[in-house]
């Protein structure tokens, strides 16, 4: 059973087709009003959300299919202790295809082995959120014309930002990509992500603190909001949080045909004045994550006609090594076995193969 649980789940060509199908959605709408009759899709959210959660929810309703699940883990079963395996088996005698938003990584990863229907991750924790990238794909192929030859900022929370995990994993295998990490030394960008994606695919890119020194080279700016429920240390959090703020001012440093996104919410991090700006894309960015999450849809389900599970990659496992993330899935879930990968044979790194952090 195919799902999409990392961005890397899907090939360049799977991704093209889905942007192309996202276009001719915008184009045609009235050619997938029943593509989905009679099917079910379940939205399982354990942590607040506004726009993946509605996003998903409007896709199902307008490809004629239905929505069930619930907006808060005390509203589910988990509640009462209930694992994530066991909840997935449930929901798969209940609906069609499921989302799963969850505060610790792996968890949707967990989903997906257990279930008997696709699994779509719409983020856990501060690990992956791929069909927020699906959104950033869009737009930028929409914005820019091209996928290529881009030179991207990515700005503010780095270390915990999921979605800027997931679109450096998409872009990284786009040809002429250079990326500009924009963080306090704090945030900075995980080393799983680093090592994994940009130094093993020799991805040029460049650290730095400062927005406006970076802002001239540009062709798409990505901004992130300091996540406060990311933090264990409020005093740390507070201090970061007024890191990066663009506003006009910072915007006129940037090229003309500059575009602007931001997953959303935003707190202060970007200037509403900004909005008037026709460089700023982060609210067609939302509607765009609409399209792309409806393409989805309609490849998993249709893909879901083959019930065969896809099989685990053995490659370099490890069933020795305990992971200590104490964001993991694994550490909520103590049945779960502990398995590392060997991502670096030479220096013998391991990472889970949950949360990919090193073990």
């Amino acid at each position: 059973m195919r799902s999409l649980i990392s961005i890397l789940d899907f090939s360049v060509a799977e991704l093209d087709q889905l942007i192309a199908t996202a276009k001719d959605i915008i184009a045609n709408p009235d050619n997938y009003r029943e593509k989905c009759r009679y099917k079910k899709l379940a939205t399982l959210f354990f942590e607040p959300s506004t726009r993946t959660r509605l996003s998903f929810e409007a896709a199902m309703l307008e490809l004629g299919g239905s929505v069930i699940g619930f907006s808060e883990a005390s509203s589910s079963s988990a509640s009462k202790g209930e694992s994530m395996a066991d909840t997935a088996k449930i929901l798969s005698c209940y609906a069609d295809i499921m989302a799963i938003r969850h505060p610790k990584e792996g968890a949707p990863y967990v989903a997906s082995r257990n279930a008997t229907i696709p699994v779509i991750n719409a983020g856990d924790g501060g690990h992956q959120h791929p069909t927020q990238t699906l959104a950033d794909l869009l737009t930028i192929s929409r914005e820019k014309g091209r996928l290529n030859d881009l030179t991207i900022g990515l700005c503010g929370d780095l270390k915990y930002g999921r979605t800027v995990h997931s679109l450096i994993e998409a872009m990284s295998r786009y040809e002429g990509i250079r990326f500009v990490l924009i963080s306090p030394a704090e945030l900075k960008l995980p080393s799983y992500v680093r090592f994994n994606v940009l130094e093993k695919h020799h991805i040029p890119y460049t650290e730095v603190t400062s927005l406006e020194d970076a802002m001239p080279e540009l062709d798409v700016l990505y901004m992130t909001r300091i996540q406060q429920e990311r933090f264990d240390d409020v005093e740390e959090y507070n201090r970061l949080k007024d890191s990066y703020v663009l506003d006009t001012e910072k915007m006129q440093l940037g090229k003309a045909d500059m575009c602007v996104l931001h997953p959303l919410p935003r707190v202060n991090e970007i200037s509403v004045a900004v909005d008037d700006d026709p460089r700023a894309a982060y609210f067609r960015q939302a509607l765009n994550g609409k399209y792309m999450r409806m393409a989805l849809i309609l490849k998993l389900l249709e893909e879901a006609q083959n019930p065969a599970r896809e099989a685990i990659d053995t490659e370099g496992l490890v069933y020795d090594r305990v992971c200590k993330n104490p964001k993991c899935i694994c550490q909520v879930e103590q049945e779960l076995p502990q398995i590392a990968r060997i991502t670096d044979p030479a220096e013998n790194i391991l990472r889970c193969i949950y949360c990919e952090q090193k073990v």
